[in-house]
């Protein structure tokens, strides 16, 4: 298949270049940086292009089997308004331009991300696909970048809505930013740690992307995390005891809050997201359990 990736420079669009190219299928990467470790040369093909513009680029999802649109600035860094600006506007602009391109009746299918972030904080509550979004400001992101996809279904195209929980993988992600502080002893639980964590190893999610594009009969949203979601506290020990280390420092809700601000806020939603659409179409994870993918992302 000949397949374009939005955003193929980041952590998952660059491993999903390579497992893409490696299963035998052609690939566009789009990105405003080029991926550190493909080489510009068939089966891929690299376009440097801000996607939140209209442009040539866009010319490039009229002759590909499937796009999955991966583009969005990193919501880790501190959220000050032009930074949410640039949070909302690389998705939803990107995901309008995307569409935009795309003919009527034409025989693709439209791979676009969101997030658990959907949901807001929803404490105990068991998250499946058909729970209701929450009110904040990654929810409300969220809400209106799986609209922009759906709009590609008014042109007869197939859309899936990917809600990613958080990635486990090596040499990057969520792990990348927490693992200098558990080597150096001073990891630990952020709040009380009772709050739900959503989350789904590297090549799961790999998997389960080519799994919904090769399914035809797969449609709409689902969660892309594993089937057995942790609470905080609990991965804060698993990632402590496969390093060998002890989660000792806490970090209470109150500083984590004066920190960050609004991202602090968001880092203590507590998500029992469950990828039951996925589940339920037959997908069979590699990592269903938190310990074995930690172990094979460090």
């Amino acid at each position: 298949m000949k397949i374009a990736i939005s955003g193929c420079a980041g952590f998952v669009g660059a491993r999903l270049t390579d497992c893409l190219i490696k299963a035998g299928h052609q690939v566009t990467g789009i990105d405003v940086v080029p991926p550190r470790e493909v080489a510009d040369a068939p089966p891929f093909q690299f376009i440097q292009a801000d996607t939140t513009l209209p442009g040539d680029w866009q010319q490039a999802l009229t002759d590909v089997d499937a796009v999955v649109n991966l583009a969005g600035k990193n919501i880790f860094h501190l959220w000050n308004k032009k930074y949410k600006e640039q949070i909302y506007n690389t998705r939803i602009l990107t995901t309008r331009n995307i569409v935009v391109a795309l003919k009527k009746n034409q025989h693709i299918t439209l791979v676009s991300t969101s997030a658990a972030g959907f949901y807001g904080d929803r404490g105990e509550e068991i998250l499946d696909e058909s729970k209701t979004p929450g009110d904040d400001f990654l929810a409300r992101v969220c809400m209106d970048w799986e609209k922009e996809a759906n709009a590609a279904k008014e042109k007869g195209i197939r859309v899936v809505t990917t809600r990613f929980g958080v990635v486990l993988g090596r040499n990057g992600g969520a792990l990348a930013a927490m693992l200098p502080a558990y080597r150096m002893f001073v990891g630990g639980p952020m709040g009380d740690g009772l709050h739900w964590f959503p989350w789904i190893h590297i090549e799961d999610l790999l998997a389960a992307i080519l799994f919904v594009i090769t399914h035809g009969e797969i449609e709409g949203v689902l969660n892309f995390c594993s089937p057995n979601p942790v609470r905080n506290d609990a991965f804060s020990k698993t990632l402590a005891a496969v390093l060998h280390r002890q989660a000792f420092f806490r970090t209470p809700a109150f500083l984590l809050k004066l920190a960050a601000g609004e991202l602090g806020r968001s880092l203590l939603n507590s998500q029992r997201a469950v990828p039951a659409r996925l589940l339920s179409h037959g997908f069979q994870f590699q990592y269903p359990d938190l310990s074995g993918a930690i172990r094979a992302s460090i």
